[in-house]
C-alpha cells in the first residue's frame, strides 16, 4: 500500500474546512427551526437604562484608545514569549539565542516606529 505523500495533508485540509462548515450549518438550522424571530414592542423597548434614546446613535470614537490597547497587548504578550527563553537560557543553542534576538529586535523596531509616529503620546 503506497500512499501519496501529501494524502494526510489533503485529508487534514478537507476536515479543517468541513468541520466549521458543518457546525455553522447546524447552528443556522437550529436557529431557524427552534428560535424564529418574534419581534414585539416589549423586545424592542429600551433595556439598558430605561431612558428613551434621543438624537443620533452614531458617535465618533477616538482610535488612539484602541491603539494604546493594542500596543499594550503586543508588548505585554512579548513577556510571555520571552519567559521560556529566560527559564532555559543557559541550555539554549546558538540558533535559539539568534531567534530570541531577532524577536526582541522586531519588537524594538515596533516600539521605535510607534514612538516616532507619536502613537505613545497621550492626547
Amino acid at each position: 500500500m503506497n500512499q501519496h505523500p501529501h494524502a494526510f495533508l489533503a485529508l487534514f485540509i478537507v476536515i479543517a474546512v468541513a468541520v466549521p462548515v458543518v457546525l455553522l450549518s447546524v447552528a443556522q438550522l437550529w436557529f431557524k427551526v427552534f428560535q424564529p424571530a418574534k419581534p414585539s414592542q416589549t423586545k424592542n423597548d429600551v433595556y439598558e437604562c430605561g431612558v428613551a434614546p434621543t438624537g443620533d446613535s452614531w458617535i465618533q470614537f477616538k482610535a488612539h484608545y484602541y491603539l494604546y490597547a493594542i500596543l499594550f497587548l503586543i508588548f505585554d504578550v512579548e513577556v510571555l514569549f520571552l519567559l521560556p527563553f529566560a527559564v532555559a537560557f543557559t541550555e539554549l543553542s546558538v540558533g535559539a539565542l539568534v531567534a530570541m534576538l531577532v524577536f526582541i529586535l522586531l519588537l524594538a523596531e515596533g516600539l521605535v516606529w510607534a514612538w516616532h509616529r507619536g502613537h505613545l503620546e497621550w492626547k
